[in-house]
């Protein structure tokens, strides 16, 4: 009786299922609605991503000739990415040649453009994961793109190619998606405190290493972005519309942006928004929509899905609709009202079919203004800077990242072909003056088609026009990739590839002595992230590495304080293999090393001398969860896996204190807020464990959490009572619609300051006697007594670029940044700044291999 109700069950959940079924494996029945497609009504639930793309493949195989679908990528937990090239049956004939053509526009592909030149749309929805209503829409608008009875589409698609992305993280949504659907009430609870709208630890909006994937479009640090992006710089579209939320009480925001403006945005880029917006203010009017433009939005900074594509010719456009992660299926509103998902869902739709709209009834201009942008930067590139050259005498690796970057974004460059003086910004002294050319510099010429991404990315001041900024406002990439720059007035020749003697050209064994001559040692330079990396696989091997702690030569050379010192001796276990497996992971990380037959030094210690000290390879933990700021953590846990190879152990905050620390060497305390996750008695535990020879790096709010604390010896500096004595009595007599601009007087928006380092101690091995670093809030520590070590600090006269309030100025002077502690037989480690930050900060991960790697061995 039992088998027969299971059987009885199971056929009727078939017949249930059975039109679902069928419609999904077929492309021979008719298009259906996304409601007739999912069984349900859109905004009823959050559609899980693979359903997503299964409806996304419905509507493709029911444009045949019109629609193309195309796999560009995969996501790091193995979710495709996927495009949806929509277009009359007549252009999509020829898609190749159009996509051709419009780099011809460009001056990206040689020849003339040929034939009728229809304008390219990109659109981009759910960059932020828990913003999911945006692929909820999405949905709806493709099967209005394919639906052939939709006549007015049609006819927008004969001026048009529609470049669709249902879906930018499918990781962050399911993450989302798949809480949300497990939590909700089964009749949707719209109570604000309902646990459905109580988002937890560590949200949908990022990826799967917790970045955000919108403040990734000019690094492109993550695969989601690179595999886009690889695909967007082949088409390079004239219109680029990225669908956000925002907070739930918020109505609905579009074009026109708010200030400030980068003062590369043409006037018709400007323009052409103002244009857009009409588009969209007059379907909200006619529906009675709330709505709201030129507020918060800008269009400043390089990193987002509007300014990135503006600068690379595109209309750039955000959309922002009220709902986000606390919104769910409904939500009563502060104002007493209901916000849905419905709702949501027809705003986003309202506004993808007036962008297209709008581009299809305006396709000739954008067209020939997007080949002016181009041709303007080929033949007249903007502002005062004509090349950028960057110093090949620089560390190598660094060299070597900034050019595969450069290579990425589509940049020509070449190299300084003689060696000659001129007059330039120096971008280490902040002054212009004369500079001495080498010729194997990297040159950068403002005359080819992407130089206004050029000037915006290397422009060493971007003019601000309003402070009241949405991020940061510096992000130069010599002070980025920490490399020796100049910005010259004048054009400068260069030859198309690098001298053979260059020393910015791909690694390899120094010494030419073969594998049967077996060298004493090998040396490798402790100059950027592949030396790190380098270390970190030897390690895992098994090789046995030393560290110099001082300067000296040998056979010629000079060596560094941080040179890798890689002997025989110790290594005999490896036998005939200790010589390929250094060679072999060199090659692989990048790194040259020099081969020498003897450890005697002509300079400095020997290679035996007590100034050279091995190295054991750690065991790394980091803390995550509640408490931690989820973006911080991705940085490290993405550092490790992504960027070295090298294991990580993740610690969760809710159970940390079960953790038997003893097995671990390092701790990393990434950014957050520690006073319920280390109340007093865990933190006498991590004390105990540091004076018994543990490593802890304490990083941004988790040196302000550990600064004043007992045994602690990292202090903040006393308020001024001096200026507070000489103060204005009216002072607090002050303006309420002020109040916003005055706060910015005490607020660092990401500005670039030189810090002066102590580079014998090994926290800053391989530096100079300065590094920059992205200054994003206010440190106001005191130096540390002794005890510690004032490895970076600030002093007078040390900003570099970006803006800092009055406020924030006086107390970013005279001031600690980053340092150690002895405690016991280990070490604090204090980063006041966060040298990982979004992973593009080149710079500074050299000073976290450091701390992780070098200090207190």
């Amino acid at each position: 009786m039992l088998v027969s109700r299971f059987r009885a069950s199971w056929l009727l959940l078939l017949l249930l299922w059975a039109p679902s079924l069928f419609a999904q494996s077929s492309a021979d029945g008719p298009l259906l609605t996304p409601a007739q497609f999912l069984g349900y009504e859109l905004g009823a639930r959050f559609t899980p991503h693979a359903e997503l793309l299964r409806y996304v493949d419905h509507v493709v195989q029911h444009g045949p000739g019109r629609m193309k679908l195309q796999r560009y990528g995969q996501t790091y937990e193995n979710r495709p990415l996927e495009l949806v090239f929509v277009a009359s049956a007549e252009n999509m004939a020829r898609l190749d040649d159009l996509r051709r053509d419009n780099m011809r526009l460009a001056g990206l592909e040689q020849g003339n453009a040929q034939g009728p030149k229809p304008a390219v749309v990109w659109l981009s929805y759910n960059v932020h994961g828990n913003e999911a209503v945006s692929s909820e829409a999405v949905m709806q608008v493709l099967y209005d793109l394919a639906n052939p009875q939709n006549e007015q589409m049609q006819q927008w698609l004969r001026n048009l190619v529609i470049i669709v992305d249902p879906c930018v993280n499918p990781d962050g949504r399911d993450r989302y998606a798949q809480w949300y659907n497990r939590v909700r009430n089964q009749q949707a609870n719209a109570s604000p405190y309902a646990w459905e709208h109580r988002e937890p630890w560590p949200g949908g909006r990022y990826n799967h290493y917790y970045f955000d994937l919108n403040r990734d479009w000019a690094w492109q640090t993550q695969q989601e972005s690179r595999q886009r992006i690889t695909v967007y710089n082949q088409w390079l579209p004239q219109v680029h519309a990225d669908f956000h939320e925002m907070g739930p009480n918020n109505p609905y925001y579009f074009s026109p942006a708010a200030r400030p403006f980068h003062a590369d945005l043409t006037p018709w880029q400007r323009k052409f928004q103002n244009i857009i917006g009409d588009y969209n203010r007059q379907v909200f009017d006619k529906n009675n929509w709330l709505y709201f433009t030129r507020e918060t939005y800008d269009l400043f900074a390089p990193f987002y899905g509007d300014t990135w594509p503006s600068f690379n010719g595109a209309i750039g456009m955000t959309y922002e609709q009220g709902g986000g992660g606390p919104a769910g299926v409904q939500y009563i509103k502060t104002d007493g009202d209901t916000l849905t998902l419905t709702q949501r869902i027809a705003h986003h739709h309202a506004t993808s079919l007036a962008t297209i709209q709008a581009a299809a009834d305006r396709h000739e201009e954008l067209v020939r203004e997007f080949q002016n942008f181009y041709t303007t930067a080929r033949t007249k590139p903007k502002g005062d800077y004509k090349s950028f050259v960057l110093a090949g005498s620089s560390d190598p690796g660094q060299i070597r990242a900034l050019t595969e970057y450069l290579d990425r974004q589509q940049i020509k460059y070449g190299y300084a072909t003689k060696r000659s003086k001129r007059t330039g910004f120096n971008y280490a002294t902040g002054k212009t003056e004369t500079v001495q050319l080498e010729p194997q510099d990297v040159v950068i010429s403002m005359y080819q088609p992407k130089s206004t991404l050029i000037k915006v990315l290397f422009e060493p001041q971007a003019t601000l026009e309003d402070s009241l900024t949405y991020d940061l406002t510096a992000w130069s990439l010599p002070y980025a990739f920490g490399l020796k720059g100049y910005a010259l007035k004048d054009q400068l020749p260069a030859a198309g590839v690098a001298p053979k003697n260059a020393k910015n050209q791909p690694a390899a064994i120094s010494n030419t002595a073969s594998t049967a001559n077996k060298p004493y040692a090998y040396l490798a330079r402790w100059n950027s992230l592949p030396d790190v990396r380098f270390l970190g696989r030897l390690q895992q091997m098994g090789v046995k590495v030393r560290v110099a702690d001082e300067p000296f030569e040998t056979e010629g050379k000079q060596y560094q304080r941080g040179t890798l010192i890689i002997t025989r001796t110790g290594n005999e276990s490896l036998g005939a293999r200790f010589d390929q497996l250094v060679r072999t992971q060199a090659d692989s990380a990048g790194v040259a090393v020099q081969a020498v037959q003897s450890g005697f030094s002509t300079s400095g210690g020997d290679l035996g001398s007590r100034s050279v000290r091995p190295l054991k390879q750690p065991t790394v933990a980091v803390l995550a969860g509640p408490g931690v700021d989820a973006s911080a953590f991705g940085e490290v846990w993405h550092f490790f896996e992504q960027q070295l190879q090298y294991p990580i152990t993740v610690l969760g905050t809710d159970y940390f204190n079960s953790v038997p620390m003893g097995r671990f060497d390092v701790l990393i305390l990434p950014d957050g807020n520690y006073l319920d996750i280390l109340p007093e008695r865990t933190l006498e535990s991590i004390k105990t464990w540091v004076r018994n020879g543990g490593r802890l790096i304490a990083l941004e709010g988790a040196s302000r959490f550990l600064a004043g604390r007992k045994d602690f010896l990292l202090k903040t500096k006393p308020t001024d009572s001096t200026a507070a004595k000489k103060a204005s009595p009216y002072a607090s007599l002050r303006r309420y619609a002020d109040s916003e601009r005055e706060r910015l007087s005490e607020q660092v928006q990401g500005s670039v300051y030189r810090v002066q380092l102590d580079n014998t101690h090994p926290l800053a091995f391989g530096y100079g006697s300065t590094y920059y670093a992205l200054i994003r809030d206010p440190l106001n520590y005191r130096f540390m007594p002794e005890g510690g070590w004032n490895v970076g600090v600030l002093k007078k006269d040390s900003y570099a670029s970006g803006f800092t309030g009055r406020k924030a100025r006086r107390v970013l002077t005279d001031t600690f940044v980053l340092g150690t502690q002895d405690m016991g037989r280990g070490q604090v480690v204090y980063l006041g700044d966060n040298p990982l930050f979004r992973a593009f900060w080149q710079g500074g991960k050299l000073l976290f291999g450091n701390a992780v790697f070098i200090v207190g061995q």
